[in-house]
């Protein structure tokens, strides 16, 4: 059984490299849509390691509290994609945060108001630029790290401001942005402090903090009609009050907002699942989109096997006729098949991962690589190569002998 397999593998290698040139664009096709899958499942691997490793950096202490429309994680992950402010209606106010910060194990309850406006500077008016109204402790509470100046201190004067490292440069064209001033909202401002540039993309606040301005929400709430706080930051005073507190949280505020169910708790390390599930479904809606490539390319070489099969009718009838049966011959094409699907596999695979690597370049995040990958790739292409190479096996072996001896080309 063994020589006759070994045979089959024979005569399909030799096949293949008569057709050099078909054989290359046939497999192009599978390389082409096994790449894509590659490269969107290491792609978004690193990102969801990273997503991770910013959950597990001293968030054990740490409670999220966010608005909520009463609908599940998915439905709120689909209103993400559709809607460019999905908290546009949260009902989280200042005086919630005081409710928050009077609870027993509450270290610091930080509330974060972000909204996208145009700044003046002089007389000139910039692009829409994220701004944060947030509360002094922001930068200890989250970590935040200062290239020169201070944070918003309560020793300072209300109309300050704190702006991100990428954000001066474009705003300002440098870092030393100190004294600076701008106008948001017919408020004048000065700058009072520059951030570290931030390595990490994905953080639990939802805001990309090298591109805004951070300004105090207590003199924010003076000149706007209403603040929209889209999140609290509860740090407990040791991760084993997590549960404790988050019981209390949702006790007195819902007394506060008289039983509404307008509110929703994430803790621990659960910080980052909204955008973890989000990564996993746009990442599942891509490598669909992928797949199609996939099925073309299984297309093509039913295609060209059905063509070889026409033009080798009378090899067929020949080896019929000195005794190889059906089965013979219907392996010896599916062989062809699964190994010009294999080839195109391996060639996709190694594309894949060049490209994730020359993307990684810009991006803050490596591929992901891993044995998983390998066998998803190695699966899916043995499938495609049975899949779309029966049908012109199965057309060879049902020839009839004596017509395809009087077959000539």
């Amino acid at each position: 059984m063994s020589l006759l397999l070994s045979t089959h593998f024979q005569l399909a290698i030799e096949s293949l490299r008569k057709n050099r040139g078909r054989t290359f664009l046939s497999a192009l096709g599978i390389a082409i849509g096994v790449s894509s899958i590659v490269l969107i499942l290491s792609l978004t691997g690193g990102i969801n390691r990273l997503v991770s490793t910013a959950s597990d950096k001293n968030n054990a202490n740490l409670i999220l509290v966010r608005p909520s429309n009463g609908k599940d994680i998915a439905e709120n992950i689909i209103s993400e994609l559709t809607s460019s402010n999905q908290y546009s209606k949260s009902d989280l106010t200042l005086e919630d945060v005081d409710t928050i910060k009077a609870i027993k194990g509450v270290e610091t309850a930080t509330p974060l108001a972000i909204s996208t406006a145009n700044i003046r500077i002089g007389d000139k008016t910039t692009q829409p630029i994220s701004i944060l109204a947030t509360s002094t402790n922001f930068a200890r509470s989250s970590g935040l790290n200062l290239k020169n100046g201070q944070f918003l201190e309560s020793s300072l004067q209300d109309n300050v401001a704190v702006v991100g490292y990428k954000a001066a440069m474009s705003i300002f064209g440098t870092t030393d942005a100190l004294t600076k001033t701008f106008t948001y909202n017919g408020q004048h401002f000065m700058i009072v402090g520059v951030l570290e540039e931030i390595d990490d993309p994905i953080n639990y606040n939802n805001i990309d903090l090298d591109n805004s301005i951070i300004i105090n929400i207590n003199y924010a709430s003076t000149f706007e009609s209403s603040i929209q706080i889209q999140q609290i930051n509860v740090r407990t005073s040791n991760s084993d009050a997590i549960a404790e507190v988050s019981e209390k949280i949702t006790s007195e505020l819902g007394k506060a907002k008289n039983g509404s169910n307008s509110f929703t708790l994430i803790s621990g390390n659960n910080n980052l699942q909204p955008t973890g599930s989000l990564l996993s479904i746009i990442s599942g809606m891509l490598t669909v989109i992928a797949s199609i490539s996939l099925i073309v390319g299984g297309v093509g070489i039913m295609n060209i096997m059905l063509v070889s099969v026409s033009e080798r009718t009378r090899e067929i009838g020949i080896r019929k006729a000195v005794g190889a049966s059906a089965g013979n011959i219907l392996l010896q094409f599916l062989f062809e098949s699964i190994i010009l699907s294999i080839l195109g596999g391996i060639f996709g695979f190694a594309l894949g991962y060049i490209f994730a690597f020359l993307i990684s370049l810009v991006t803050p995040f490596a591929p992901y690589i891993s044995w998983e990958i390998l066998g998803i790739t190695g699966g899916v292409t043995l499938i495609i190569g049975i899949l779309f190479g029966v049908y012109p096996a199965a057309k060879a072996a049902l020839k009839d002998p004596i017509t395809s001896l009087k077959y000539y080309r």
